[in-house]
């Protein structure tokens, strides 16, 4: 039985602990890239700058908190392997599946943040300086941009468990930049007419998270907002993705002999 007041208190460090990593200067840098871009790219694309400003504010969100997690997540429970901290760890009354969901729960938690933040300060951005924006369909877009950085958490962590720092963080951008085209997987096994590739290439889709469900960068910067249905849809999927993800750290980490 998992003790959610461990989980939350794990949550917690972690949380204090990337934000005392000065993270957060990333949102400094993300507003100077956004009083940049709206100071000179008029200059450069008169006809086309507000959309080219939408499109560079929302991919520099998405893309400074995939360096967060990244860069943090393959190491949240493989650097306790590392400093042989995970010795007090398991020696405390805390469950293997109590430490997984903390760490995952407190990256997450730095992610909410740091996307809010980035967010609000783009919008603010945009309003001051009278660019018209849709507000909706970017809180939304943004939304989901943390739900797939939470998903690769959970794909860090895995890696995590298992393989050294280096090699985890390596790994999960394969997985991030592979989940982006699963899709074109089954076309390209398609094209080859081969049924042996195109099975290959299917079973790769079916393992692979489907990141573009959770990519709504297009749809936001035309303001248009998908169904709720497959709103729904699309975050369940991502959620039991991440349940079987957290699931599989658990038991693959609870085999490993400290």
């Amino acid at each position: 039985m998992i003790n959610l007041v461990r989980v939350i208190t794990i949550a917690t460090n972690v949380f204090w602990e990337v934000i005392r990593d000065r993270v957060l200067y990333l949102i400094g840098l993300f507003a100077i890239v956004m009083l940049a871009s709206v100071r000179f790219i008029p200059e450069l694309a008169a006809s086309t700058e507000q959309k080219i400003i939408l499109d560079i504010g929302i991919a520099a969100i998405g893309f400074l908190g995939l360096i967060i997690t990244i860069f943090i997540g393959p190491g949240l429970v493989n650097k306790e392997i590392e400093k042989r901290t995970v010795y007090v760890l398991v020696a405390k009354p805390i469950s293997r599946s109590e430490l997984i969901l903390g760490k995952h729960i407190g990256l997450s938690a730095v992610l909410a943040v740091l996307l809010a933040s980035m967010t609000v300060i783009y919008m603010l951005i945009l309003s001051f300086n009278k660019i018209p924006y849709p507000p909706v369909s970017l809180g939304i877009a943004s939304f989901f941009i943390w739900i797939q950085l939470s998903l690769l958490t959970a794909v860090g962590i895995l890696f995590g468990v298992f393989t050294s720092s280096i090699l985890a963080t390596i790994l999960t951008l394969a997985i991030y930049l592979m989940g982006l085209a699963s899709r074109d997987l089954v076309t390209l096994g398609k094209l080859t007419k081969n049924p042996v590739i195109e099975q290959l290439m299917m079973n790769l889709y079916l393992v692979l998270p489907d990141l573009q469900r959770l990519n709504l960068i297009n749809e936001a910067v035309y303001g248009q907002i998908p169904p709720f249905a497959t709103l729904m849809t699309n975050g369940s999927y991502a959620l039991i993705y991440i349940i079987l993800l957290l699931s599989l750290s658990t038991l693959i980490f609870s085999r490993r002999e400290f």
